[in-house]
């Protein structure tokens, strides 16, 4: 009866976060589970504590690429990058959705899906807005596909990545051959259906009379930590370090020397930053300690063994499908935690690894609240004023994701 009281709490938790009733915050509905099973005494404090510390990572990671892109935000570097981006599309619409998809796999691959979400955003907005796009959802749209398209490039394009492969992640020399071949299509088939739902609402005039605004010198010191965050995550990927805090470390010293040489007040960056992104991911992390109580990992853990010692292709098959669709149920991370259990070891073979990271990774784009970095998008979207319905995504979705999920998918044999 325990494990039933868990599994309805933890759906109804999640269901919260996904539907956001009455226009609740997802945190809300995240935090109230985790607590509700605490009271019920379903898991003790110790337990959820422990929840709790296994996501002092991501929170670090977050918390450091939230504040870069703030203190960005703040010192107008969006509208800087928005006006040089409008110059280069030349009055062309198509020009521009390619470009900004373009920036959107570098700054994916590079920085991870959450920075293309809180960073790419906000540029995006003031990109169609210099332009005068009379229709700006096409482009915003670019920032929360891309982010999941793109997000196993390499192994910091994901904090998801680190969750699945915990203590045995591939060394960036082996992990970009067996995931290349599986990003590029990813990438290049999730931009050619994107495009193609989207190519009635690209035609529209752009302007070209577009003034470039002067960068600030807080704006040149955003780009120089953008940067050196970058170089910072991909030294720390390759030495098999947690990505956490040199996140936070490089976001707080860019966000400390801008505050400092620009002589402004702290307190408006720090309430710019979204930061119940933070419980939010807390209150997942406690759901998830609460379902492994129920055994869930073990028992997946042996039906995966047993297909893949059965039937190796189908099982890529499948884990890689059902963990795409389970994804949009629970939202990735949870499923992310639960899938880097159930992987450990080294009887379950590489390709159905790959599988099941591509279906944690890219699965979400067929819903608004499938990861984080959706999530995280919805957010930015908000901030600038723009909204799309949950229905409207999932039809988006649905035929976006799918088709790029199967010949994604079918790559790994090349």
């Amino acid at each position: 009866m325990t494990h039933y009281i868990i599994w309805i709490i933890t759906f109804l938790a999640i269901a919260g976060v996904i539907i956001r009733p009455f226009k609740i915050p997802e945190a809300i509905w995240a935090v109230s589970g985790a607590v509700a099973l605490v009271v019920l005494q379903l898991i003790s404090p110790t337990e959820a504590l422990s929840g709790i510390n296994k996501g002092t990572d991501v929170y670090l990671f977050l918390i450091g690429m939230m504040l870069l892109a703030e203190t960005a935000r703040e010192e107008k570097l969006f509208d800087w990058l928005a006006a040089h981006a409008t110059k280069m599309a030349k009055g062309s619409s198509g020009n521009l959705f390619l470009l900004i998809y373009l920036v959107g796999v570098v700054v994916t691959a590079f920085l991870s899906n959450d920075a293309t979400a809180v960073v790419l955003t906000p540029a995006v907005a003031a990109a169609v807005k210099a332009a005068k796009v009379e229709k700006p959802l096409p482009y915003l749209l670019i920032c929360a596909f891309i982010a999941n398209a793109a997000s196993f490039v390499l192994p910091i394009s994901n904090p998801a990545n680190l969750v699945i492969y915990g203590n045995h992640m591939p060394p960036l020399l082996q992990w970009f051959p067996q995931y290349i071949m599986p990003s590029i299509v990813a990438i290049v088939v999730t931009y050619l259906m994107l495009y193609l739902t989207q190519r009635k609402a690209l035609k529209q005039n752009i302007e070209t009379n577009i003034s470039v605004p002067i960068l600030s010198q807080g704006g040149k010191t955003a780009i120089v930590g953008i940067a050196v965050t970058a170089v910072t995550l991909l030294v720390a990927s390759a030495l098999n370090i947690q990505l956490g805090l040199p996140t936070a470390i490089t976001g707080v010293f860019t966000s400390a020397i801008v505050i400092v040489s620009a002589r402004k007040n702290p307190w408006a960056i720090v309430k710019g930053v979204s930061w119940s992104v933070l419980p939010l991911v807390g209150g997942l992390f406690v759901l998830v300690e609460a379902l492994n109580k129920t055994g869930i990992t073990q028992m997946l853990n042996v039906l995966l063994h047993q297909s893949a010692q059965n039937a190796v292709n189908q099982t890529v098959w499948g884990s890689g499908i059902i963990i795409a669709l389970a994804c949009n149920l629970m939202n990735n991370l949870p499923v992310g935690l639960i899938t880097g259990s159930v992987m450990q070891g080294d009887h379950i073979p590489e390709i159905v690894k790959s599988s099941a990271l591509i279906g944690v990774d890219l699965g979400p784009n067929l819903s608004i609240t499938g990861s984080l970095a959706t999530i995280l998008w919805l957010v930015a979207l908000r901030r600038e004023g723009q909204s799309v319905s949950a229905w409207a995504f999932l039809k988006l979705g649905f035929l976006i994701m799918t088709v790029a999920l199967l010949f994604t998918i079918a790559s790994l044999w090349i």
